[in-house]
């Protein structure tokens, strides 16, 4: 008998095409890049891999084309297990493609969709039994967003978790906001989300998005750590682990794959956080977003199995 978590990834997969450089360019100027590389990504496949490599029994929902591109996705995809079986390929559409820099441990992003702007509320129809069997839905906003509604909606439906990665950041109704049980934005996303400015109190943007009805909220703060606080709950902190950097493009992507896989296996809040930021972690040690999502044996392995509990920090 299989129990393994079973989670249900509905987001993109795109073409990472990835520049790396000693720093990033001015406004009008030309810097020689060092190297270029062709690596699979959208933050859904990524985020699917990594559940997949953690151990959860994943399933992908999207859309690519059928290029070239769009193959070389889905064979990723596969060698790591996802099941591709909701894939949409479309001939008339190119494969989304993400032109990422890195330079200076830092990276910046332009997305290009493509084909991931074709998923829509009917693909859903078509993989609701993936749904229905899953323990927790996973969602970001890299899909139109009439697309991500209905996906809450189904996975409500069939009362399975849902937990959204709010990127890129875009502002969310609060109907939508209601229905989610685990929200996980960064700084600036918690920002636009919440109404409050950047300069407010990350305390103040996670109350709010509690107001507005969202169960949980989950905020990265980089290097800073994590932030999260359940409905009812009090705010509680967990710092960052020090690691040889090598590519940050996945460090999100890994830390909602390592939140969802605890989550999916009914460990708490406190426990699942902990994990996520593990998993994020040690993916930063390596090349690529997806190339990088460590197994959990790995992580196990690389922080002793141990709790970390000397990280935590609460506050009243």
């Amino acid at each position: 008998m299989d129990l393994r978590p079973k989670i249900v990834v509905i987001g993109s997969l795109n073409m990472d095409l990835v520049v790396k450089a000693l720093r990033a360019p001015g406004r009008g100027e030309t810097v020689m890049g060092e190297e270029i590389h062709f690596i699979p990504g959208g933050k859904g496949a990524n985020q699917a891999v990594g559940l997949a490599r953690l151990g959860a029994e994943t399933a992908m929902i999207g859309v690519v084309g059928s290029d070239a591109f769009g193959e070389d996705l889905m064979k990723a995809l596969q060698k790591d297990g996802v099941n591709t079986s909701g894939v949409k390929v479309l001939p008339s559409e190119a494969t989304g493609v993400a032109s990422i820099l890195l330079a200076e441990e830092d990276n910046s992003i332009v997305v290009v969709p493509g084909a991931n702007a074709r998923c829509l509320p009917e693909d859903l129809d078509r993989c609701e039994e993936k749904i229905a069997e899953a323990d927790l839905v996973l969602l970001q906003l890299e899909i139109p967003l009439v697309t991500v509604e209905y996906a809450v909606k189904l996975a409500r439906k069939h009362r399975k978790a849902v937990m959204l990665n709010p990127a890129p950041a875009q502002n969310l109704s609060q109907g939508l906001l209601s229905k989610v049980d685990y929200l996980t934005p960064n700084r600036s996303e918690l920002a636009l989300i919440s109404g409050m400015s950047v300069e407010s109190s990350i305390a103040q943007g996670i109350e709010r998005l509690l107001d507005l009805g969202v169960s949980c909220c989950v905020t990265t703060l980089g290097a800073e750590g994590v932030a999260f606080r359940e409905k009812g709950g009090s705010l509680a902190n967990v710092s960052g682990h020090k690691v040889p950097v090598v590519d940050t493009t996945g460090a999100g992507d890994a830390f909602n794959a390592g939140l969802a896989f605890a989550l999916a296996q009914k460990k708490s809040i406190r426990e699942a956080v902990e994990l996520a930021v593990q998993v994020s972690a040690l993916a930063v040690t390596k090349f690529g977003a997806q190339g990088g999502m460590p197994t959990l044996d790995e992580v196990e392995e690389f922080f002793g199995g141990t709790k970390n509990e000397e990280n935590w920090h609460f506050e009243q």
